[in-house]
């Protein structure tokens, strides 16, 4: 059967069975159990020093209105890193590289920091749409630009995570059939795309938690200018 590059993101199934919620909820495992002991192991508290670590990077731009959104921002943001990073795992699925899955994370998580604006301060969040001092023919058009701006935040924000990671799947593919291809007749330049394959690996890695970060504190702007 001839597969093309493309057939890494298609969603995998057994018995007709799509499996991509058992992709989504194997992070989970990775997270330490609950405990009542006073002293853990290192690897609890490694984990326990980088999501305080996340969750503090995450307040820094919200005001302690909005500190009430940590649990949720912050449990995201996890997610979505635990999802990108074991996606460059070799015979793994990524999930976040479907469009339908960000937006359906984006969407919601956006409607809700608008609909926070329009119910604690709904001059404000309505005063967005039209800047001050704006002369009155332009009126109009402004309004229509800003609302226009307002409603694809949410797009933005799905397809933004998702071509970053189909991107660079498709790269690390490409290099690495060429590595294979090459291996039998230029053992040189082999060796050449294999450096070429590693680099892109790390930066891959670092790709993956960047745009996990990047859809999280876009999320806590939003927010922010509605609290």
């Amino acid at each position: 059967m001839n597969l093309s590059f493309f057939d890494q993101f298609s969603s995998p199934s057994l018995l007709g069975i799509p499996l991509i919620l058992i992709a989504m909820t194997f992070p989970a495992l990775l997270l330490p159990a609950p405990d009542n002991r006073w002293l853990t192991n290192r690897l609890s508290t490694l984990q326990l020093w980088f999501i305080n670590l996340v969750t503090k990077q995450l307040m820094l731009p919200l005001d302690k209105k909005g500190h009430k959104w940590a649990l949720i921002l912050t449990s995201l943001m996890i997610f979505l890193l635990l999802i990108n990073l074991l996606g460059l795992l070799p015979y793994t699925f990524t999930p976040t590289t479907q469009l339908s899955m960000n937006l359906a994370l984006a969407f919601p998580l956006w409607l809700a920091t608008l609909l926070v604006g329009l119910r604690n301060q709904p001059s404000v969040s309505l005063g967005h749409l039209l800047p001050e001092g704006t002369p009155t023919p332009l009126i109009p058009a402004l309004i229509l630009i800003e609302t226009t701006s307002l409603l694809i935040r949410p797009l933005a924000l799905g397809v933004r995570l998702t071509a970053n990671l189909t991107a660079g799947h498709l790269l690390i593919q490409l290099i690495s059939t060429a590595t294979i291809a090459l291996a039998s007749t230029m053992p040189a330049v082999s060796l050449l795309t294999l450096l070429v394959l590693f680099l892109l690996t790390i930066l891959e890695v670092a790709v993956a938690m960047i745009q996990a970060y990047v859809f999280v504190l876009l999320l806590s702007l939003y927010l922010q200018e509605n609290i």
